[in-house]
């Protein structure tokens, strides 16, 4: 189960509402869908939680590139709407790096064939540059995401995912408006 909103920072305050992720399959559809929410450019927060596993914010400011803070790229890394936000550059991965445990990770020819020499290279590659380094344990992405809105790095750290959303939203003084999309 996952939960998102959008917060818009508008001249009145806080302006929230809930918002779907299915269609959405890249980074930059999130923050078009984000930029959409605020027609006067301002800064916009797609809030996200996964089964009180992790969290995630994502800053639009206008057309700036967006700003990410995951809570657990582990725990995000095995969920469709995290692996939105674990993109190349956030896992410092140079764009197209296929060093992610999938299947372009198998050796396929060499099961085929039975090669020997090709399963040592699998065990190589799964102690080293496989799940282990690819998509690393804990926080990852911007800790100062939210530091001029009164979160700063500290703060963002010591969140618990059961509920850092709704203190993240109190902090900004949008926690009734966060409420009511819940």
């Amino acid at each position: 189960m996952y939960f998102a909103a959008l917060l818009a920072r508008t001249e009145d305050g806080w302006e929230a509402s809930d918002t779907e992720l299915d269609d959405v399959e890249t980074l930059s559809d999130l923050a078009d869908l984000a930029r959409e929410a605020s027609p006067e450019d301002d800064t916009v927060l797609v809030l996200i939680e996964q089964e009180d596993a992790w969290f995630g914010v994502v800053r639009v400011d206008g057309e700036e590139d967006p700003r990410i803070y995951v809570s657990d790229a582990a725990a995000a890394a095995r969920s469709s709407y995290g692996e939105i936000l674990l993109t190349d550059e956030l896992l410092g991965r140079e764009p197209g790096d296929d060093d992610v445990p999938d299947l372009d990770s198998l050796d396929l020819d060499g099961t085929e064939d039975g090669e020997p020499e090709n399963d040592s290279d699998d065990e190589d590659d799964a102690g080293g540059t496989a799940s282990g380094e690819a998509v690393p344990s804990g926080p990852i992405g911007d800790r100062e995401v939210l530091a001029d809105l009164g979160v700063n790095e500290k703060e963002l750290l010591a969140l618990d995912s059961n509920d850092a959303l709704n203190e993240i939203a109190e902090v900004l003084g949008a926690a009734e408006v966060l409420e009511t999309v819940r």
